[in-house]
């Protein structure tokens, strides 16, 4: 795979991470619990596991912190923004940690196409008519970044489709979307000692069992 390089940023500051992941999520109490927010609470969740404190840096436009794995220096982010405003987040987030080559910078997000639950890793392609996605994309100039595509399912009607990712869940439907995050974020683990073609394969055959 060829590997795609990010647009040269000058007057890079921080510790240079070999891998960085992206959470994206709505900001503030009123968007928790909700599908729209897994991609998020994954990173999150990783971020807990692994005692590493997401902290807002001056001007960074996300909250994030660093350790270090198996694989590398590894940056775990969350963006301080709405989602379609989700891009505004990356360049600054490059520049602090040093990164240059895109097949390392990896974003977990709700993926309506999936059933819920159901994982993929994937290196680019399209977007889906995810607006976090399209703004990142549109920042970065180019769709070439990974993803990890976290399955919620679709709506009853395309017509529901924003209260179907935005509405706060509850009951045994918010304990399947905690299960569904705990399950995120075990994908990401495998990030953090395996290749990308490697931890594709393995969340590829959790997904068939």
């Amino acid at each position: 795979m060829a590997l795609r390089r990010a647009r040269d940023h000058s007057s890079r500051r921080g510790s240079a991470s070999d891998l960085v992941l992206l959470g994206l999520a709505n900001p503030g109490s009123d968007y928790e619990g909700t599908r729209h927010n897994v991609g998020g609470d994954a990173v999150r969740e990783l971020a807990r596991r692994h005692n590493v404190r997401l902290t807002l840096e001056s001007r960074q436009r996300c909250l994030s912190g660093s350790f270090d794995a198996p694989i590398g220096r590894v940056t775990l982010a969350v963006p301080t923004t709405f989602m379609n405003e989700s891009g505004a987040c990356i360049t600054p987030l490059l520049r602090r940690t040093s990164l240059k080559d895109l097949t390392h910078l990896v974003v977990a997000h709700d993926e309506l196409d999936l059933e819920p639950g159901r994982l993929q890793l994937k290196m680019g392609g399209g977007l889906a008519g995810h607006n976090g996605l399209r703004s990142i994309a549109g920042v970065l100039s180019t769709n070439d970044f990974g993803r990890l595509r976290i399955g919620v399912g679709k709506p009853p009607t395309k017509e529901q489709g924003a209260d179907w990712v935005l509405k706060r869940l509850n009951g045994a439907r918010l304990e399947q979307l905690r299960r569904d995050v705990s399950d995120a974020a075990d994908a990401l683990e495998l990030l953090l000692a395996h290749s990308f073609n490697e931890s594709q394969q393995r969340i590829q055959l959790r997904s068939r069992g």
